[in-house]
Order: structure tokens, then sequence, then C-alpha cells
């Protein structure tokens, strides 16, 4: 079969304006990178008058290699289109920390993809760098500041900002900065986080508007005075110049599938270290011109669905009409026990034991108020034996099955799953979201809640460090933000080893970050660091220009 770089270039891109007159985006409101792409001015959100249905696409607990969320999301918007219905997909912009580590591209896969995929999965529109910029633009202003009041009462005692680069670099998670002399500042140590991690993007994807992003900004949180006080980007002053940077990042990305039908794709924070969705004006958007809108949350359901939840729709006021889970045989065979280098190889049993992981997240999504359904990604090596028993196992829980074959047949491998979702929609909607905590509760009896009833733990616990941050986060008022988790995406624990369904474990929060732009406290576990390191073969070896043509960003 074909990669999907070959796939993606077999298929003649239609101009951007076509793709837009598709759900009656206003040309005039396109701002255009090329003739594929464009950003849409955010006029068109205010003029329009459309309230298309939401479904979120999450999975079960992810393999290394993933679940296939993405080809699925894009899957589903292709089998709508075919079934006559108005559908468009709402994705997060690849990061290129995976793109050339561990995963290679992420804009699909097979003949479901977003198009043009190089462009995607480099450069795209230039949101990422934008954001990289903004983030070390307040990191050097910062830095000038703390230099030109060291002796000065207003100086600060405590600086909490870092560095972010879009690169996995394990040798920049700690630095010392300011050597070489006082002419180069004042030594200190600081650090890069991976730019899906900044707040900057987290604040990006937030955000409801222009304003709405200065007022975040304004509010980040850089340190502590010598007082003891929070001093944030309001006090540096630079509040303006940082919106400035981001004019054009905050615009959302239109581009094209690989059947010509229309992708919102915008921003891109991880869920295991930020909260793992696409940005709020884009999927407004994308609502607002479509009869249905599919996207899609980090990982798996633990991490991506339950921030998509009690963090993006709390923001934002949404509420899914329905969530596709998505499985493969690979992923319940992990679960069950079975050796990574024998997946593919048929095991009924290890699928059975398996099933304990799925069950899991659909308790996990109903507690939401939501309507699930399984999407069942299907690969070369599946047995019909073994598919018939997650389908059976589905039935018996009362939740649809469809196997999806979009990977390999585009819009009518996914029309099944299709048919199950709108059918579902129609006779059974979700129920108004239910959040896991309400905003009141303190910061410990949020974590408690969620470690519980979303993960299944025993009893959360706070490090000497977090429980200072803690202290200041009563004090400043900032316990009624909502908590980010981030923790291994490979098991409900923060042990990356404990597949399955495990239970009564115990955690502990090993730090807090505090992200009073984003609105949200991020309550760090286990070793899980925000600066990703490369593979011992990372994706970066495959990846070559050959006779003019990009290979290997799949």
């Amino acid at each position: 079969m074909k990669t999907d770089i070959e796939i993606a270039r077999s298929i003649a891109l239609q101009p951007i304006d076509s793709i837009a007159q598709q759900v009656g985006l206003p040309l005039e409101q396109l701002e255009h990178y090329g003739r594929y792409l464009a950003k849409v001015d955010l006029k068109a959100l205010e003029e329009a008058k459309g309230e298309g249905k939401l479904i979120l696409v999450t999975a079960i607990t992810p393999t290394k290699a993933g679940i296939g969320k993405t080809t699925v999301s894009i899957g589903l918007s292709l089998g709508m289109n075919r079934l006559g219905r108005r559908a468009v997909v709402a994705l997060r912009e690849p990061s290129l920390g995976p793109c050339f580590g561990q995963k290679g591209g992420a804009a699909g896969g097979g003949y479901a993809q977003v198009l043009p995929m190089e462009k995607i999965n480099l450069h795209f529109t230039g949101d990422f760098h934008a954001i990289t910029s903004a983030h070390n633009m307040i990191t050097a202003l910062l830095d000038n500041y703390i230099y030109q009041h060291r002796n000065d009462p207003e100086g600060l005692s405590e600086v909490l900002w870092k560095r972010v680069l879009d690169v996995n670099d394990r040798a920049l998670r700690q630095v010392v900065t300011g050597l070489g002399g006082s002419a180069n500042g004042i030594p200190a140590e600081s650090g890069f986080d991976i730019t899906p991690a900044s707040e900057i993007m987290a604040i990006l994807c937030l955000s409801t508007s222009l304003e709405d992003l200065r007022r975040r900004i304004e509010n980040i949180l850089l340190g502590y005075t010598k007082s003891g006080e929070p001093f944030t980007v309001r006090d540096l002053g630079v509040a303006g110049a940082i919106t400035v940077l981001l004019l054009d990042a905050i615009k959302p990305n239109l581009a094209q599938t690989t059947e010509h039908t229309p992708a919102f794709i915008h921003g891109g924070p991880f869920a295991n270290i930020a909260h793992g969705c696409n940005s709020i004006l884009a999927t407004r958007l994308a609502l607002a011109h479509s009869e249905y809108t599919i996207t899609e949350a980090g990982f798996g359901a633990d991490l991506g669905a339950e921030k998509f939840y009690n963090i993006k729709c709390r923001a934002a006021g949404l509420s899914p009409a329905l969530t596709v889970l998505v499985a493969t045989l690979g992923g319940l065979k992990m679960h069950g026990g079975v050796a990574e280098d024998v997946l593919k190889e048929p095991n009924i049993e290890g699928v059975r034991r398996g099933l304990a992981n799925l069950d899991r997240h659909i308790e996990n999504l109903r507690s939401f108020g939501q309507t699930v359904v399984v999407a069942f990604n299907r690969f070369a090596t599946d047995t019909d034996e073994e598919i018939a028993l997650v389908a059976e196992h589905c039935a018996e829980q009362g939740v649809g099955f469809a196997v999806n074959t979009a990977f390999g047949e585009g819009g009518k491998g996914a029309e099944e799953l299709a048919r199950l979702v709108i059918d579902t929609i129609e006779r059974q909607p979700s129920e108004p979201l239910r959040f896991t905590y309400p905003l009141e509760l303190s910061i410990q009896e949020k974590a408690e809640r969620l470690s519980k009833q979303i993960y299944g733990a025993r009893s959360i616990n706070f490090s000497a460090k977090a429980r200072r941050q803690l202290e200041r986060i009563s004090r400043h008022g900032w316990d009624r933000f909502p908590i980010c988790v981030a923790k291994t995406q490979y098991s409900f624990s923060e042990d990356p080893k404990a597949y399955g369904s495990v239970r009564d474990f115990d955690l502990e929060v090993r730090d807090i970050v505090i992200n009073t732009g984003a609105e949200m406290i991020v309550l760090v576990l286990g070793t899980l660091l925000r600066m990703p390191g490369l593979p011992k073969s990372p994706q970066a070896l495959h990846i070559d220009l050959v006779d003019g043509h990009i290979e290997g960003l799949s």
C-alpha cells in the first residue's frame, strides 16, 4: 500500500476558496497562505448564525503508536458527507517534536488525511512559531526587567516563567542563563518546555475573542516580588506587544481533507502536559458553518476527554451531542497483558482481558452524561473472531459499535460509523454535560474527585513543593480555576507500564504550575516531563527530500 505522503501527493487539491464556499465562508474573510491554505478572519465567527452538533472523538488508553483518533475523526467527517450531511473536522496542529521524534506526521493517515499534509506537519501557517516567539519575548522582557531593577525594591525574588521550543531536546530541560559577565544579565536557573506546553498555547486555545486573548495575557503569572506579591505581564507592561505577535496566530486555519471537505486546524496543546484540545475559536467557527463538527482530544479519554469537558467545554459553554471512543485490537491486547512485539498476532484471550480498559473509559464518559459509541479502527492483521468479540461485548454494554476502515477506503470505509453516529444522535443524544467537580471546591478537593472518579486512585498526595504552591493558590484566590493534570498517557495511574484497568493506587502531585492567564492549575504527576526527549531512532532519520519530494513524515 502507498505511504501516507504518497497518498497525499496523489490527490489533486482544490483551491481553498472552493473549500470555503462549501460551508458558506465569505471569501473576503479569508487570508490566503498559497492556493490551498487560508486563515479565517474572526469576523466570520461574529457574523455566522448556524450552530451544528458537536461530536468528540477520544480513545482507550493508547499504545506508543497511538490508536488513530485523528484518522477516525477525519474519516467520520468523510463518511457523513458521503451520506449527504454537511460535516467538518476541527483538529489540532501537529508539533514538530513528535513529527521528528516518536510518531512522525500527525495529519491523519491513509485516505483519511488533512491536506496539504507536508505543510500542516511542518511550518503550516506559522502559529507554533508565533506562540514560541510570544512566549520567549515575555522571557526576554522579563530578564531585562530583572536586570534593570536588580537593586531596586520593585525587583523580583522568584521567577516562574521559563522558555519554550517546539523541538524535543532533553538537554534544555534545565539551563543556567546570564553567564559570561554582568553585561550578559544575571546568572539564573531556567529551562525549556516544549511549545505545546506553553501557557501562551493554552491561552490561544481557550480565548473566546481577541479581547479575551489580551486579558488572559495580562494575567499571566511570571513570578513574585520581593514583598511576596504576584508579578504578571500586566505589571511588566507588555501585554499589548505580546498580543500583536499573536494577531495572525489567533485566526483559525482552513484546510481540506483527502475528499475535499473543510477542515479547521488550530492550536496544538498536548493532553499529557496541557489540555489537549484545539482552539475554542476554531471549534465555534466549525459549528457555525456545519451540521456536524467532529473534533478530537489527545491521548486516552482519561486525559483528553476529561480536559475537553472540564476545561474547554466549561470555558466555552459547549456540550457534545455524542462521544466516539476509538479502540484497536492492538490497544486492547496491550491492556490484556500481551507483549508489545506480538500485538499483531491473533490472541482472543488477550483481547478479552483488555476489554476492561474499554469499559473503564465508557464508564467515565457516561459519568459526564455522554452517549458513547465505539469506533473500531480496523487493521489488516485483525481477525473476524477478535472483532466479533469486541462487537458482542459492546452490545452487552449497551454501546453502539461500528468498524472503521477509513484509513484504506476513505469516506466509504467510515459510512457504517457515520450512520451509527447520526442515528444515535437523533435517537439518544448526550445529556447536558455533568462536570467532575464544581469550581467552588479547593484544588485538593478537585484533585481528589478527579483521581478517584476518573483514574480509580486510592489517594492523591502533594509533595512539599506542591503544598507550598497550594498555599499561594489559596491566598490569591486561584482556587476557582479548573485543574489540568499532567501525567503519563499510557495508564490510568502515574506508572506508564501499569496497563489495563488498574485501581486503588496512590498518586503524588510532584509540582504545580499556576496558569493564571489560561485560568487553570496544572498538577504534575509522577516523572512526567514538560520537555520530551528523542527516542534512540527518531523519525528524523527517515525524513528526507528525494527527487524534490518530502519523504518520511508518516
